[in-house]
């Protein structure tokens, strides 16, 4: 697989794992037998995370489009979204 072609998918992942965050950030949110708070760090987390899934939106477009890529960086934002959604995946289980 060449550099290219890796740094596609890892910005692909990144974006998948994105939003699978803010979802789930969502989820939590939108239950109402939190503080309010806690409630408001859910959303701001959620906020970020589609802000994060945008980012990596628009870094494909630019691969995509321009040619312009940094495989480094996008394999680190694909696995840390891969572990970021991990933990996330793991507070919902512990939170039900």
């Amino acid at each position: 697989m060449n550099p290219y072609t890796l740094t596609l998918w890892s910005l692909a992942v990144a974006l998948i794992a994105q939003s699978l965050v803010a979802g789930l950030s969502i989820e939590l949110f939108l239950r109402p037998s939190q503080a309010a708070g806690l409630r408001r760090a859910w959303l701001a987390i959620a906020v970020g995370s589609l802000l994060l899934a945008l980012h990596h939106g628009y870094t494909i477009e630019l691969a995509l489009r321009t040619g312009l890529y940094d495989m480094r960086q996008a394999v680190l934002a694909g696995l840390t979204s891969i572990f970021l959604a991990l933990g996330f995946y793991g507070i919902r289980r512990s939170q039900a």
